[in-house]
């Protein structure tokens, strides 16, 4: 039988054996770092890829994803505080601005797109650069025309471009459709966002549910759109045969997202559609 006690492990053995598996997991975590901070990137994929509305006068999406370069800017001149920036399960989308018309619409209250004058890159822009192609439907046939300038010496927006299309995509739900009215408050007492009123005030924006409806007909899309001639309530054709009142957008749509926003439906019967241009599918 060996009785003989193993001998001690010198302290400097023990202390180089500590430090070895240091450096072994800093090696494994930094690798892990590498490699996982890039995979962010790709989140928006594993989620769908969520599209993003951008601000007026945003360049497509590839040019302006390299253009942006984060700094927020446009975030803090704008006078509904319609902009936000996107968070990290956007990935390589982190930080750059973005819309949510149904949270928060543009609706021009700035008059003059302080958002394009705040920023620094050109990722938001009056007009493109010549080597910048210009999408199929994207360009607007005349300036839009706001409705809170129209009276002025220059009513008109300096924008070439839309950013998105309002789409009608419930049309089941839309209650013009329906032929019913609407009473209260647009999106109810709760409900955070905010827009200007000419009527009430010229310059300053008010909570929307400080500006309740009475309609016979809902028209609230058509009566709170910024642009002049953007969409109408018209007379269709329904599925069952019949004239029925419904929301139409036209060619002046600059996809600011006001209609989506005060739409009383949950959820609502129309929506900006980003990127989606005039007269292609």
């Amino acid at each position: 039988m060996n009785t003989e006690k193993p001998k001690p492990t010198h302290p400097l053995v023990n202390k180089r054996k500590l430090e070895d598996r240091r450096r072994f997991l800093r090696t494994v975590f930094l690798a892990g770092a590498a490699i996982g901070i890039p995979l962010l990137g790709l989140t928006p994929m594993a989620r769908g890829w969520e599209s993003r509305l951008r601000p007026p006068g945003a360049l497509d999406e590839k040019d302006f994803l390299s253009s942006c370069i984060k700094c927020g800017q446009c975030v803090q001149v704008c006078p509904v505080l319609a902009i936000k920036l996107d968070d990290i399960d956007q990935g390589f989308g982190i930080g750059v601005p973005y819309i949510d018309s149904r949270s928060q619409a543009c609706d021009f209250s700035c008059d003059a797109v302080q958002c394009i004058l705040a920023c620094p890159t050109g990722a938001l822009t009056y007009h493109k650069p010549d080597f910048l192609g210009v999408r199929p439907g994207a360009k607007m046939a005349q300036p839009p025309v706001l409705l809170a300038k129209e009276k002025d010496p220059e009513p008109t927006l300096n924008l070439a471009e839309r950013t998105g299309l309002a789409v009608l995509v419930r049309p089941e739900s839309c209650l013009a459709r329906q032929g019913k009215g609407f009473k209260g408050a647009a999106r109810g007492t709760d409900f955070k966002g905010i827009m200007r009123f000419t009527e009430v005030d010229r310059w300053k924006p008010i909570p929307l549910k400080d500006h309740p409806f009475d309609v016979e007909v809902c028209d609230l899309c058509v009566r709170t759109c910024p642009i002049k001639g953007a969409i109408s309530l018209d007379s269709v054709l329904g599925d069952d045969g019949k004239m029925i009142k419904s929301p139409v957008v036209h060619e002046p749509c600059v996809g600011c997202g006001v209609c989506e926003m005060v739409c009383p439906t949950e959820p609502t019967s129309i929506v900006v559609e980003a990127r989606k241009t005039w007269g292609v599918a």
